[in-house]
C-alpha cells in the first residue's frame, strides 16, 4: 500500500494548525507567554508547509524559498518558546539564524542538488531540536524522571530527521531519487507525531509549573514571604533525615516579638505588618542560606539550623541583637524592637515536634525571666512519643471528687 505524500503532509499541518491555534489560546487566556510562542511557531510551521505542499509549482522559486524560510524561522521559534518558559530572555538573532543559513546554502548551491539542499534543511531542524532539548535539560529545577519525556521528544525528532542523511553518507546514496524515497513518507507520519507528541511535553511541563505554584503558596506566608506552618515542617523533616543519616545534630529555635499586640494597638494592624516583615528579613540575614525559617504563628517565628545548641544559641544572640538595634522610630518616639527566644538542640534524628516543645518551654522562660533575652532549653524528653504520653497524661488527669461515707 502506497501513502500519498501530500496527503500525508497536508494531514501533518492541520494536525499543526489545530494544535498551534489550541496552544495561542490557551497562552492568551492563562497569559502564558511561552504558549503563545509555542502556539505561533506552529501556525506558522503549518502555513508555509501548507502552501508549499499545495502551490509550490505555482509559487516560483522565491516565494518557495521564502515559505520554506519560514519553516525555520518557526523551528526557531519552539527552541526559544522553551527558553521564554523558563524565564530566559528569547534569542533573537538564533531565531533567525537557520533561515539565513537556508537561504545561503540554497542560493550557492545548484539547481540540481536537491539532495543537499534537503540534508542542509534536515541539518538545521535537527540543531534547532538539539537545541531545545538542551533548554529543557538544562531547568536544573526539576527532577530528572520528570523532565526526561520533554527532553527525549526533540532528540528523536532531530535524530529521525539527521538519521537518512548520516545513512546516505555512508552509503554514498544521496541522488535525485532521495526525495521520493520511503524516508519522505517516515518524515510526514514523524512530523505529526512529533507535534502531537510536543503538545503532549508542552502541557505536561505547564502542568507541572502549575501544581509547583499551588504547592509553593500552600507552603509559603504571604505577608513574609517565608515558610508557613505546614512549609517549615514538611522542610525541616527532609533536612532532620538527611542530618540524621550523616549523624549530625539540629537545633530549633522559636521567636516571639515582645509587646506585639500593644504594637498593633499603638501604631495600627498595618504598621505591625510592617514589624513582621522587618523581623522576618532580620531573621533571613542573621541566619546562614543552609538554615531553614518560618512563621508558624501571629507573631511567632521558627528556625531550624543543622548545628549544635551551641552554635544555635550563638545565632539566635545574633538575631535578638540585630532585632533590637533596628532603630525604628515614629512621631510619638522610639519602637521597642525586641524578640524572645527558646533554643532546643537534639542528637541525630530527634522528632522536629520534640524541638518544637523542648524550644517553646525554653521561650516562656525567656519570657518569664524579663524578655528579650535568649533561653536554651536544658534537656529534651526521651522521644515522641514518651514526649505526647506525657502531655495526653496531663491533660487526663483531673481532681478526684471527694467521697463523703454516710454515718
Amino acid at each position: 500500500m502506497s501513502l500519498d505524500i501530500s496527503t500525508l503532509y497536508l494531514v501533518a499541518t492541520m494536525v499543526a494548525a489545530m494544535l498551534g491555534a489550541m496552544l495561542l489560546f490557551f497562552g492568551k487566556q492563562e497569559n502564558i507567554p511561552a504558549l503563545k510562542w509555542w502556539g505561533t511557531a506552529y501556525l506558522l510551521g503549518a502555513a508555509s508547509v501548507a502552501l508549499w505542499t499545495l502551490a509550490a509549482g505555482a509559487l516560483g522559486e522565491l516565494l518557495s524559498l521564502a515559505l520554506n524560510a519560514v519553516g525555520f524561522v518557526a523551528c526557531g521559534m519552539v527552541w526559544n518558546a522553551s527558553r521564554v518558559f523558563h524565564g530566559r530572555k528569547p534569542n533573537w538573532p538564533g531565531l533567525v539564524l537557520g533561515a539565513i543559513a537556508w537561504i545561503a546554502a540554497v542560493m550557492t548551491l545548484a539547481p540540481e542538488a536537491s539532495a543537499m539542499r534537503m540534508t542542509i534543511g534536515a541539518g538545521i531542524v535537527a540543531a534547532y531540536a538539539a537545541l531545545t532539548a538542551t533548554e529543557l535539560w538544562s531547568d536544573r529545577r526539576r527532577a530528572l524522571q520528570k523532565r526526561w519525556p520533554a527532553i527525549v521528544v526533540p532528540m528523536l525528532h532531530g535524530f529521525v530527521l539527521m538519521l537518512p542523511i548520516l545513512l546516505g553518507d555512508l552509503l554514498h546514496a544521496h541522488d535525485a531519487t532521495f526525495s521520493g524515497s520511503i524516508w519522505v513518507t517516515v518524515f510526514s507520519i514523524e512530523l505529526v507525531l512529533y507535534a502531537v507528541g510536543t503538545v503532549f511535553v508542552i502541557f505536561m511541563l505547564v502542568s507541572d509549573r502549575a501544581v509547583t505554584a499551588h504547592k509553593t503558596a500552600a507552603s509559603m506566608d504571604p505577608l513574609t514571604g517565608m515558610f508557613n506552618r505546614r512549609g517549615f515542617a514538611e522542610a525541616c523533616s527532609r533536612v532532620i533525615d538527611r542530618e540524621a543519616n550523616a549523624g549530625r545534630p539540629v537545633t530549633v529555635m522559636i521567636f516571639d516579638i515582645d509587646h506585639f499586640k500593644s504594637i498593633n494597638d499603638r501604631f495600627g494592624h498595618p504598621a505591625g505588618d510592617e514589624i513582621l516583615k522587618l523581623f522576618a528579613a532580620v531573621v533571613v540575614n542573621g541566619l546562614r542560606i543552609s538554615d531553614l525559617s518560618g512563621r508558624i504563628g501571629g507573631e511567632e517565628f521558627a528556625a531550624l539550623l543543622p548545628c549544635s545548641l551551641e552554635e544555635g544559641v550563638v545565632a539566635a544572640e545574633r538575631v535578638r541583637e540585630a532585632f533590637e538595634g533596628s532603630g525604628i522610630v515614629d512621631e510619638t518616639g522610639p519602637v521597642d524592637t525586641t524578640v524572645s527566644i527558646g533554643v532546643a538542640g537534639g542528637p541525630a534524628g530527634t522528632e522536629l515536634e520534640v524541638l518544637l516543645a523542648a524550644a517553646d518551654t525554653a521561650l516562656y522562660q525567656a519570657k518569664r525571666g524579663g524578655r528579650n533575652r535568649v533561653e536554651a532549653a536544658e534537656e529534651l524528653p526521651l522521644s515522641l512519643e514518651n514526649w505526647r504520653r506525657k502531655t495526653a497524661g496531663i491533660s487526663r488527669q483531673a481532681p478526684k471528687p471527694a467521697v463523703t461515707q454516710p454515718a
